[in-house]
């Protein structure tokens, strides 16, 4: 066989041009793998990242089972999956239900609400400071006409409408989301210990001598979002429901499950507790739903202030602008599960950003 190569090129020139070229086939290659890889997995990327930072925060809970249970994995992995289940994706899945069952029978009510006519302001509407004339005139100007009365809930009933239906793809799939996340769980719990060895491994390799700080970091920076968000969400809820018990609000635990969920949103409680509030106003009740919004704002939303940065600065200083971003851009994102990657992921950007543009220290000098 006849090689055919370069002429001006002698033989020790050739063998580092042919060792380059294969470099250069092998980076292609594996180029072209992992994206055809990504390209597969993209579609579960929001299950997976969801998994992992879930398994990786109740890792502790999963070793005290396999423990109790003479350390089989498969059988800590799989109470530990039915346990994410039950306390998570099934309320989720119930609160989505009721909302979109409660829907219709609301509309319903507000459509023969209106049609009888808008009633009378109250009387204690214009002794509101500052904008009470305004809105006392406003009602009034309804009241009186029909036609205006209609034009104006139509500006606002597509919104409104839209925003729901949004609200419920967005919990719907949030239900998806996790129920993928806890089946994939169920193999990080099972097969976690070799897949953090084999992180360390690619990452050792990656990032050298900073690994050991570097794993420690987004370790704490994970449990300190991810117990933030939950548990300020847990008080929230359990003083909603209180709040609504003491008020004689119907369904108090439903309302304070939606509190739970909607505690994950910076915006997300008063949307429960104000409705609340205007609902005891329509009820004639102007002292409890004075009450309750009293209650509210102190007490329901005024938590947020206290146990979430206490219990993030725990494992990470998230500053609450980032909670906010890492929050809505999450939902953006990726969906309802956003609501935990955005803070995480920027709460992990914002620590291993700290902690490689930290000024070197010092060199010290010898002793004389």
């Amino acid at each position: 066989m006849i090689e055919l190569r370069p002429t001006w090129l002698t033989d020790r020139e050739q063998r580092p041009l042919d060792k380059r070229v294969e470099q250069v086939a092998q980076i292609a290659a594996i180029a072209v793998l992992v994206i055809g890889c990504l390209l597969v997995l993209q579609p579960f990327v929001t299950a997976l990242l969801s998994a992992a930072i879930v398994s990786f925060s109740t890792w502790p809970i999963y070793k005290w089972l396999e423990l109790k249970l003479g350390g089989r994995r498969w059988l800590a992995a799989l109470v530990m999956t039915l346990f994410l289940i039950v306390i998570i994706v099934l309320p989720l899945a119930l609160l989505a239900l009721t909302i979109a069952d409660s829907v219709a029978p609301a509309i319903d009510e507000l459509r023969e609400f209106f049609a009888a006519g808008l009633p009378g302001p109250p009387d204690w509407l214009v002794s509101i400071p500052l904008i009470g004339d305004t809105l006392d005139s406003g009602w009034r100007e309804l009241t009186a006409s029909k036609a205006v009365l209609n034009e104006t809930l139509k500006k606002f009933m597509q919104p409104a409408r839209e925003g729901l239906l949004q609200f419920g793809l967005i919990v719907g799939e949030g239900v998806l989301q996790l129920s993928l996340a806890a089946f994939i769980g169920y193999f990080f719990y099972r097969d976690g210990e070799a897949l953090v060895a084999a992180a360390r491994v690619g990452a050792g390799r990656i990032v050298g001598t900073l690994m050991p700080d570097l794993f420690r970091t987004v370790g704490g920076t994970i449990k300190g979002v991810v117990y933030g968000l939950l548990g300020t969400a847990i008080v929230q809820g359990v003083v909603a429901a209180i709040g609504f018990m003491i008020a004689g609000v119907p369904a108090p635990v439903l309302l304070g499950t939606a509190t739970f969920f909607l505690s994950l949103l910076p915006i997300g409680p008063p949307l429960i507790w104000g409705g609340a509030a205007a609902w005891l106003v329509y009820q004639d009740q102007l002292g409890w739903a004075v009450f309750m919004a009293v209650y509210g704002f102190f007490a329901i939303s005024g938590i947020d202030n206290v146990v979430k940065p206490l219990l993030i600065s725990r494992g990470s200083s998230l500053p609450f602008v980032l909670v906010f971003l890492g929050v809505f851009g999450g939902v953006i994102a990726f969906g309802f599960v956003g609501i935990f990657l955005g803070p995480t992921l920027l709460a992990v950007g914002l620590a291993l950003a700290q902690r490689w543009t930290r000024p070197a220290a010092a060199p010290t000098l010898p002793e004389v």
